[in-house]
């Protein structure tokens, strides 16, 4: 059971071409937005679309393949962990950060 300890499956398209970061030693970061939609009838029995959007961290090689492979609109799989953050912005106030440490990807579609 250890292994289900926070694991996140997500199927989506990516919202916008991949941020690509280098580091000294060659380590790379990949930031990226993925949208997942959920369908659902209401009490009038109207569908309803609801669209979800989610931050998406990579590094290493798999940064390198998103690099290479992802772009904008593309359908991919990921799974990772959810990971919480806050820093100071500009103006000094606190933001806080919710994100998805992506550790594989599959690329889905065409």
């Amino acid at each position: 059971m250890s292994t289900l300890r926070n694991k996140v499956q997500l199927i989506g398209h990516v919202g916008n071409d991949p941020e690509i970061k280098s580091f000294d030693g060659g380590k790379k970061l990949a930031n990226f937005t993925l949208a997942t939609n959920e369908s659902y009838k209401n009490d009038k029995g109207e569908k309803v679309e609801e669209t979800q959007w989610h931050r998406l961290v990579a590094w290493g090689k798999t940064a390198e393949i998103i690099e290479k492979y992802v772009t904008k609109g593309k359908e991919v799989a990921i799974e990772g962990k959810l990971t919480h953050r806050s820093y100071d912005d500009k103006n000094g106030e606190k933001r806080y950060v919710t994100e998805v440490v992506v550790n594989e990807i599959m690329l889905l579609g065409k």
